[in-house]
C-alpha cells in the first residue's frame, strides 16, 4: 500500500478517552475490594503498538477542564509516547461532563470476564470538527494513516459527523484511511438508518477495512460466514466468503482483515487472523494462546497490522505481526500493548518464550 511520506504523523485517531478500573488478582467486580486504574480507549490501544516502537502518533480527543481524571489521562498518554490534541470542556457541575468509566474484571477459568461501561455525561460525545484545525493536521503536518473506529462514529450525532469529515479531509490530502467497524448494538438503538449511512460512506473511502463476523453483518449489512464445524478453524472458508462479500461491496479498499477467536476458557483462547490484500490471502490458523486479560487483544491485532503497513512489510508479515501483537496484549493487565521492540513481538509469533539475557 502506497502511503504519503511527507508527514509528521504516521498514525492519527479520533477517540473518547476514559479510565478502566479492574479488580486485582482476577477477582470479580462485585466482590473486588482493590482495583487497578488505567487510562484507556480502543483507539489509543491501537496507537500504542506504533508509539511504543518509535512511530509518531496522535489522538484527537476532548478533556474535562480542571479534572484530575483528565490530568491522569494526559500523563498516561505522554508516558506512552502518544501526542494528544483536544479542547477543554467545562464540567458544568456535578451532573455535567466527565470521562467515561470502563469497569471490567479479567475472568478466570470457566468464569468469563464481565464488562460494564459507565458513559453517562461522556465528554467525548462532544467531539466536533470546529475544535480542530484540519488544514494544519492533514495539510501542513501530514498524516500517513487516519484510523477510525465505529465506536467513535456511533458515539453521538456529533462524533458521527466528525468521523465523516475526518475521512473526507484524509481523502482530500492523500492520507490512507483504516476503519475498524467495532459494532456496538446499544449505540445503534433508534439510530440504525443514520449510522448505516455514516458507516457506508466511511467504508466506501477506506483503504483498510477491519471487522469481525458481527461487525460486517450488522454495521455494513454483509452476509456472514456459512455455518462450519464446532471449531473456529473449521469456519475459515466461511469467513473468507464473508470477506469476499465485503470486497465486492467496497472495491476501493485494498486490505481487509478479521480476527478469529475461540474461547476455551478465560485463560486459554484459540487465536487466528485473516488478511486479504489484492487477490492474496494470508491466514493464521487459530493457535492456542495463554490469556491473562483478554480485553484489548483485538485492538492489539489492529495496532500490529497498521504498524506493519506503515513499515511497508509483506502481507504475510503484516498478519503475522498483527496476530502476535494481539497475543502480546492478552499477556498484560493493561488493555494495550507496549512492546519493548519488534523482536519481542516476533518471538511471540515464533512461539519462543525462552528467557533472553
Amino acid at each position: 500500500m502506497k502511503l504519503r511520506q511527507d508527514c509528521k504523523y504516521a498514525l492519527v485517531v479520533p477517540s473518547s478517552m476514559g479510565v478502566r478500573i479492574t479488580p486485582i488478582d482476577r477477582q470479580p467486580v462485585h466482590t473486588g475490594s482493590l482495583f487497578k486504574m488505567q487510562a484507556t480507549s480502543a483507539e489509543t490501544n491501537v496507537l500504542s503498538i506504533s508509539a511504543s516502537l518509535g512511530l509518531k502518533t496522535k489522538v484527537l480527543t476532548t478533556f474535562v477542564k480542571d479534572s484530575p481524571i483528565a490530568t491522569f489521562i494526559k500523563g498516561d498518554l505522554r508516558r506512552r509516547n502518544i501526542d494528544y490534541e483536544g479542547v477543554e470542556v467545562e464540567q458544568g457541575g456535578p451532573w455535567g461532563y466527565r470521562h467515561q468509566f470502563n469497569i471490567a474484571d479479567s475472568g478466570y477459568g470457566m468464569r468469563g470476564p464481565r464488562v460494564t461501561n459507565d458513559r453517562a455525561g461522556e465528554v467525548g460525545r462532544t467531539l466536533n470538527l470546529k475544535d480542530f484545525d484540519i488544514e494544519r493536521i492533514f495539510g501542513e503536518e501530514g498524516v500517513q494513516i487516519l484510523h477510525l473506529s465505529g465506536l467513535i462514529a456511533a458515539l453521538s450525532p456529533d462524533t458521527g459527523r466528525f468521523c465523516l469529515e475526518l475521512a473526507r479531509a484524509a481523502k482530500k490530502y492523500g492520507t490512507a484511511i483504516s476503519f475498524d467497524l467495532n459494532y456496538r448494538a446499544s449505540f445503534w438503538i433508534n439510530r440504525e438508518k443514520e449510522l448505516a449511512e455514516i458507516f457506508d460512506e466511511i467504508a466506501s473511502v477506506s483503504d483498510i477495512l477491519i471487522g469481525n463476523e458481527e461487525d460486517f453483518q450488522l454495521a455494513l449489512g454483509i452476509k456472514g460466514p456459512e455455518a462450519g464445524g464446532k471449531n473456529i478453524g473449521d469456519k475459515i472458508e466461511g469467513f473468507k466468503g464473508m470477506v469476499e462479500n465485503v470486497r465486492r461491496k467496497y472495491p476501493h479498499a485494498q486490505m481487509f482483515a478479521t480476527t478469529l477467536r475461540q474461547v476455551v476458557n478465560a485463560n486459554e483462547h484459540l487465536w487466528g487472523g485473516i488478511l486479504l490484500s489484492g487477490d492474496e490471502w494470508n491466514i493464521v490458523e487459530p493457535r492456542p494462546i495463554v490469556v491473562l486479560d483478554r480485553i484489548g487483544g483485538g485492538d492489539g491485532f489492529v495496532g500490529g497490522l497498521l504498524y506493519s503497513v506503515l513499515k511497508g512489510w509483506s502481507n504475510e508479515k503484516c498478519v503475522q505481526f498483527g496476530w502476535a501483537s494481539g497475543a502480546l496484549v492478552t499477556t498484560v493487565l493493561e488493555d494495550y500493548g507496549q512492546p519493548l521492540d519488534e523482536e519481542q513481538v516476533w518471538a511471540i509469533w515464533q512461539g519462543n518464550a525462552r528467557v533472553k539475557r
